[in-house]
C-alpha cells in the first residue's frame, strides 16, 4: 500500500495551517480557520471549478436544466434542544442551503452514522422528526444509508443529508453578485440557535427560554423570487453568524457592507445571554433566518413579501452594500462611531450544526 502523505510545505497559505499541525475545532466552525482549510487544502486537492464559487449549493446544469446540489453533515451537541433536534436540523438545513441559490428543493438523501449502545428508542425519534421535517418542507427522502461505530469512537448518533433542487430561469443568486447600491436585510432576529444549544448544553437560564429558529427557508425564497427575480444575494448565517455570512459575501464581491448595528434584531434573551457570557450576537449561529443582497429599485416590494410570509415578519433593513471598503464589513455603532466586524478566526460555540 502507498503511504500518502501530505507536504505542508506545498500549501499555498502558511497562516494559520501550518500554526495548525493537527485539526482544531475552529476548522469546522465557519470564520476563518475553516474559509483557510477550504481554500487551500480541499479546493486544490479535488481540482472542481463549480467548488470555486464556494456557495451553499452548487449550481450545475444537466439536461438543459440548472440544478442546485448540496451536502451537510450534522454533529450538533445536544441531539435535541429547545425548538427542534438534530432530525429536523438535518432537513432544514440542506433545504435552506439550496433555497439560498434560489433552488426548490426536491430530494434528499439522509445517511445515519451510529454509535454502538444509542438506545434505538433515541435513532427512531430522530427519525420521527426528519421524517416530519422533510414533509414540513415539501421534500422528499429517496435514499440514504447507515453505519455504526463502535462504542466511544462517536457522540451517538451524526447525520449527513445531501439535497437537489432546480433554479428556476432567469434566477441567478450567488455572493459575487453583490453590487454597491444594493440594499442588506435579514429576516428576522439573530443568535436564537446558538443560544439555545447553550442553554442546555450549559444548563444555563436566562430568564426565559430561547428556542431555536430552525425552519425550512424555500417558502419565504419563493415569496421574495416572486416579486423579483432579480435578488442578488441570498445567505443563511449559520456557522460564524451574521459576520460570518456577511464577509464572505463582501470577500466573494469584492465590496464592502456598511452596517447599522442598531438595526440588526436581536431578541432581549439573546442581548441578555451574550452580554453575560461576553460573546457578541453578530457571530452567534442561526438555522432560520437569511440574508439579501438586493437592487435598491425593488427593496420595499421584496421587504414587504418578505413580513407577509410567517418566517419573515421581522425582517429588517440592516444596511447597504458600498464601493468603499472592499472585502471590509464595517458597523455603526449606537455611540455613532464605527467597527469592523470580522471574520471570525473560530467559532464561539462549536457543535451548533
Amino acid at each position: 500500500m502507498t503511504d500518502i502523505t501530505a507536504d505542508t510545505a506545498g500549501w499555498s497559505c502558511p497562516t494559520p495551517l501550518r500554526n495548525h499541525p493537527v485539526v482544531v475545532m475552529g476548522h469546522g466552525g465557519g470564520g476563518a480557520l475553516s474559509a483557510e482549510l477550504t481554500r487551500h487544502l480541499f479546493l486544490p486537492a479535488y481540482g472542481s471549478e463549480a467548488l470555486r464559487g464556494l456557495t451553499d449549493s452548487a449550481a450545475v446544469p444537466l439536461g438543459g436544466a440548472r440544478l442546485a446540489f448540496s451536502t451537510d453533515s450534522y454533529v450538533v451537541r445536544p441531539l435535541f434542544f429547545p425548538g427542534g433536534g438534530i432530525g429536523d436540523l438535518a432537513v432544514n438545513g440542506t433545504v435552506n442551503d439550496l433555497a439560498m441559490s434560489g433552488a426548490v428543493p426536491a430530494y434528499l438523501s439522509c445517511a445515519f452514522i451510529l454509535e454502538e449502545g444509542t438506545e434505538l428508542s433515541t435513532v427512531g425519534r430522530i427519525a420521527q422528526a426528519l421524517g416530519a421535517a422533510a414533509r414540513a418542507a415539501d421534500v422528499a427522502v429517496v435514499t440514504g444509508d447507515t453505519k455504526v461505530v463502535d462504542s466511544g469512537h462517536g457522540d451517538g448518533v451524526y447525520v449527513n443529508t445531501a439535497g437537489i433542487g432546480l433554479i428556476p430561469e432567469g434566477v441567478d443568486i450567488r455572493p459575487q453578485r453583490a453590487r454597491p447600491g444594493d440594499v442588506v436585510m435579514v429576516s428576522g432576529p439573530i443568535g436564537q440557535h446558538g443560544i439555545a444549544i447553550l442553554s442546555v448544553r450549559e444548563g444555563l437560564t436566562f430568564g426565559t427560554e430561547v428556542v431555536s429558529d430552525t425552519a425550512p427557508l424555500a417558502g419565504l425564497v419563493r415569496a421574495m423570487l416572486a416579486v423579483t427575480p432579480g435578488i442578488h444575494v441570498l445567505r443563511d448565517p449559520t456557522r460564524g453568524g451574521l459576520a460570518a455570512a456577511l464577509n464572505e459575501i463582501a470577500t466573494a464581491s469584492d465590496t464592502g457592507v456598511s452596517l447599522d448595528e442598531g438595526a440588526v434584531p436581536v431578541p432581549e434573551a439573546v442581548a441578555t445571554a451574550c452580554a453575560l457570557l461576553g460573546l457578541d450576537p453578530m457571530y452567534v449561529a442561526n438555522e432560520g433566518r437569511l440574508v439579501a443582497f438586493v437592487p435598491r429599485e425593488h427593496a420595499d416590494t421584496v421587504l414587504d413579501a418578505m413580513r407577509a410570509h410567517p418566517l419573515g415578519r421581522e425582517a429588517a433593513v440592516i444596511g447597504t452594500c458600498v464601493a468603499e471598503h472592499p472585502g471590509l464589513v464595517v458597523a455603526r455603532t449606537g455611540l455613532g462611531g464605527t467597527r469592523i466586524v470580522d471574520l471570525p478566526l473560530g467559532e464561539q460555540l462549536p457543535r451548533i450544526c
